[in-house]
């Protein structure tokens, strides 16, 4: 996510780092960088273009039916938020009483249990259709670097969650998004190794390849995907095939299509900005959402590309204010789109194009 500037992003990465030189990579970065922006003004809950209540909901993702969503929380308290839709009501969900732990040792024999001190969470995943029941999956900092792994019984009134098992990241790979497979398995992306320092940073934010796309299955592992090296990997979305990933680079500020084979088929697309999470559109096509973080025109940016001929269609640009900035995710909500951020108390609500 954003190295550009100082922010509650850096502070919260600081505060739950799980290393001495990563902390010392993000603590140089931010203060070669301006001061930190004023606080945001409060957040007023009737105000229909807020969901109120977050903190830094860096990755957003709908549960089957549209009524419920699932916010990570990338500072302060961290763990994951759950939203009602229609009131625009937060709650804590995980960690907290209401989610029971059953784990699954079959499918994550080598989880030692759930985070067993403070933790952040940064990308998330819901398993897709409209199933009774599905798998969440979120990325995890602080207590340690892992993919957690919840089920969601979508048949209460109000969904409820499970904590099932994890998976530990070898050193030294930097977590980011996560994208699950059928078998419990997951697709995630290595965005800043850990340990690397001031200068991996500089040098993916200028276009450096750093990290790529890692695959994990309970039989066979942790394993680099063929092809997928980026400058900074971030989000991630995969074809229904299985066959096909769709990966944004943020340090390249561009879009990766990656088909497996002996010899990967890779195309790639520049954006003309940071590049973050990316999810699938109703439509079919892909919503990646970034920022803008050019002197004088900072902005929140959301596309739409066609997976099939990666053309691009502008679907927001928003310039940063008091109230919201940092966009690192969009999804859609009814007719609206529900963006996510690196920094504040807030998800903002606007009008899909």
């Amino acid at each position: 996510m954003i190295g550009a500037r100082r922010s509650i992003r850096e502070n919260a990465v600081r505060a739950s780092c799980l290393t001495a030189s990563l902390c010392a990579a993000w603590v140089s970065s931010a203060a070669a960088q301006p001061p930190a922006p004023p606080a945001p003004p409060p957040c007023d809950p009737s105000d229909k273009h807020w969901v109120c209540g977050q903190q830094t909901p860096e990755d957003l993702v709908a549960l089957p039916g549209g009524q419920w969503v699932v916010a990570s929380v990338y500072a302060g308290t961290g763990g994951l938020n759950l939203i009602n839709v229609a009131e625009r009501a937060s709650t804590k969900l995980f960690p907290g009483p209401a989610v029971a732990q059953q784990l699954d040792k079959s499918t994550y024999p080598e989880c030692p249990g759930p985070p067993a001190g403070p933790f952040t969470t940064h990308g998330v995943y819901v398993e897709a259709g409209n199933g009774h029941v599905v798998r969440v999956m979120a990325v995890v900092h602080g207590a340690r670097e892992s993919i957690d792994v919840l089920r969601v019984d979508m048949r209460p009134a109000t969904p409820t969650f499970t904590w099932i098992g994890c998976v530990i990241a070898p050193e030294p790979i930097g977590l980011n998004a996560v994208r699950g497979l059928a078998d419990g398995g997951f697709v995630t992306t290595n965005w800043l190794p850990r340990g690397g320092g001031q200068d991996a940073l500089t040098k993916m934010m200028a276009g450096e390849k750093n990290g790529e796309l890692w695959e994990w299955h309970t039989k066979s592992g942790w394993q680099k995907v063929p092809g997928s090296e980026a400058a900074g990997a971030n989000g991630i979305e995969l074809a229904a095939d299985g066959n096909t990933f769709y990966l944004a680079a943020w340090g390249s500020q561009s879009f990766i299509r990656l088909t497996r084979g002996a010899v990967p088929k890779r195309d790639e697309i520049p954006l003309g900005f940071r590049v973050d999470n990316i999810h699938f559109a109703k439509d079919g096509s892909l919503l990646a959402a970034g920022q803008i973080t050019d002197p004088g025109a900072r902005s929140s940016r959301v596309v739409k590309i066609d997976p099939k001929t990666l053309t691009v269609r502008d679907l927001v640009t928003r310039p940063d204010d008091e109230t919201f900035a940092g966009n690192t995710t969009a999804i859609e909500i009814g007719k609206d789109l529900w963006l996510g951020s690196y920094r504040g108390d807030r998800i903002a609500i606007v009008p899909a194009p």
